[in-house]
This record gives structure tokens, sequence and C-alpha cells, in this order.
């Protein structure tokens, strides 16, 4: 039987309508069990800090617990193929942060595409690295070590927390834009690489400001330079890379996301509730304390800077011609 033209669109309005509040129903609904945020890194470490501070917010706020599982390995990948593989029902949830921009380019034969079967859900917090020097090295500026690597070419270690880690990545953009030639010396933990770095068998490295600026307060490192385009909180003195080196930026940024086809509704009530945490003043100043600042923003801001960072350190891993150990 054919519908009169009236009836017909009255009907498909109706439709159209239920699915909307189909849609509202389960954003309201969500969450009903406890909700796993999978952080790829070991426990401790900022990546677990950011993501427990978060975790607890969203359990007070949606009345479900928030349950931190670390799952380190492979620069990050293990953990971020677990979510990929997960179902997308909100019920599991990624930390992910700079290094999954990184991992893109650096492991070729990875089984994911971030940028494709993550959803970006939305940005927590943005920070710098810091370039630190040991004592020895007479450079006092930017400049003054640009000089001193020119003169000494090959001579100069390099120190990062791995190959492919964000602080060697950084060391490689530095590099490539100076046209210095730095010897890069990877380490597996954090124990080895501060203690050489503090007795001079190695003389720069680019870590985080959590981890590097009591050494940088007590003097037992020379901060150069921060590699944000502004200025740290925690080091207001310190300047940045860009100003002697133009254009130079690099930095760290962790965010939540989660297994593409995620409902929207889901996804941007977990934006909603994460947004409302970093206007919390208790959380940003938790966050301050790790050496950045909330980065609030939409999905749609966070997938274009996760897409922007992607890009970018492709074409440093590609130069520099990065591979696995």
């Amino acid at each position: 039987m054919k519908l009169p033209r009236r009836q017909f669109l009255r009907l498909a309005a109706g439709a159209a309508a239920l699915a909307v509040v189909s849609r509202i129903a389960r954003a309201q609904a969500y969450p009903s069990r406890p909700v796993r945020i999978v952080v790829p890194f070991a426990s401790g470490g900022a990546t677990d800090i950011i993501a427990r501070l978060m975790g607890q917010w969203l359990s007070e706020r949606l009345g479900q617990q928030f349950v931190i599982d670390n799952r380190p390995g492979g620069g990050s990948s293990i953990g971020t193929e677990a979510v990929v593989r997960a179902p997308p029902d909100g019920y599991t949830l990624l930390l992910i942060g700079s290094s999954a921009a990184v991992n893109a380019a650096f492991y070729d034969k990875l089984h994911f595409n971030v940028v494709r079967d993550i959803a970006p859900v939305a940005t927590i917090f943005h920070g710098p690295l810091v370039m630190v020097v040991n004592p020895s090295v007479p450079a006092k500026t930017v400049l003054e070590f640009i000089g001193y690597a020119k003169a000494n070419p090959g001579k100069i270690s390099m120190a990062s927390g791995g190959s492919g880690t964000i602080g060697h990545v950084a060391g490689e953009l530095f590099k490539m834009m100076t046209s210095i030639n730095l010897v890069h010396v990877p380490y597996s933990s954090a124990g080895p690489v501060f203690s050489d770095l503090l007795s001079g068998q190695v003389q720069i490295m680019f870590p985080t400001t959590v981890a590097s600026v009591e050494y940088v307060k007590a003097g037992r490192l020379r901060a150069l330079a921060v590699t944000t385009a502004t200025r740290s909180e925690a080091l207001p003195d310190i300047p940045t890379v860009a100003e002697f080196v133009p254009g130079y930026e690099s930095s760290v940024f962790y965010g939540l996301g989660a297994p593409k086809n995620t409902p929207a509704e889901i996804v941007d009530r977990l934006n909603k509730e994460i947004n409302a945490g970093l206007a919390d003043p208790k959380i940003k100043a938790r966050l301050a304390g790790l050496g950045g600042m909330v980065l609030a923003g939409s999905p749609a801001e966070f997938g274009k800077l996760i897409a922007d960072e992607t890009e970018k350190w492709a074409k440093v891993v590609k130069f520099a011609g990065l591979k696995p150990d």
C-alpha cells in the first residue's frame, strides 16, 4: 500500500526523532559498568599519573569506576593495539600521547593506524621537554651549544630513554634544524640515563620537565632551553629553543581516545566531563606540577593535533633514517 506523502513524512520524522532520543538515552545510561583506561606504559610515570587523575574524576562524575590497566611494551604500541581491537562501546579507552604520533613512522609493521583506528575523545595535557646538558659542557646558551657541537662533530653524546621516544626525536629534530652531529645513546630506563648524564658520561638530553626540573634547580644539570613554542611556567627564566632556532617546537601531549566507531554521544559526554575536570583548580594544579598545562578541546581538535604531530614526526624519522633497535 502506498502511503500518502504527508503521512510518509510524518513517519519519517518520527523515526528520526526516535533515533535521536535513542542516542540521548544511550549517552545518559553510559556508563552502566566499570570502564577500563589502558595506559600503554608502566605504572608510576606521567602517563600513569594523568590517567589515574582523570580516571578518579570520571569515576566521581559518572558513578562507575574507571579502572587503570597498564599495558607497557613496544613504545606504547602493545597497549594501543589492545584498544584498537576492543569493542567500540565506550568501555575501553586509551591514554594516548606523543609516542603514538612517533610510532606511526618509526615502526613499519604496526597492525593499526592511530589516526584511522582511534577515535579522539579529549586532550588533557601539553608540556615541554627541556634541553639539558651536563655542567661540564661549556655552552651556556643554545647558540653557544650549536657552536660547540659544530667545533666537535661526532664527539658529543645525546642520551634518550630509548630509540623512537619523544626525547630522541626531539633531539633528532634539533640536529636536523641546526646541522650538527650528535651521537645518540639510547637507554632502557630513566635511572641509568640520568646517572650517566649527571656524571658526564653523556652530555645532552631532552627529558620531560617533571623528570629534570629538580636536577636543574639543584644546579646538577644546566637547562639551555625548553622545547615548546612558549616558555614554561615551571622554568619561567629558561628561554625556548625557538628563540635561537626559529620554527623549532617539540612537546609532549596526552589525551583520551577510544576504538573507532565508538558512538559519538559517548565520545561527546566523555569530552564534556574531561573538560569540566580540566577547569577544576585542583586538577589544573596537579597537571602544572607535572611541568605542563591543561589542554582542553573538542574531539575534532584532538584529532587534528594527533594527525599534525604524526605528519611532523614522520618527516623527522625519514630524514634521520631512524629504525627500531
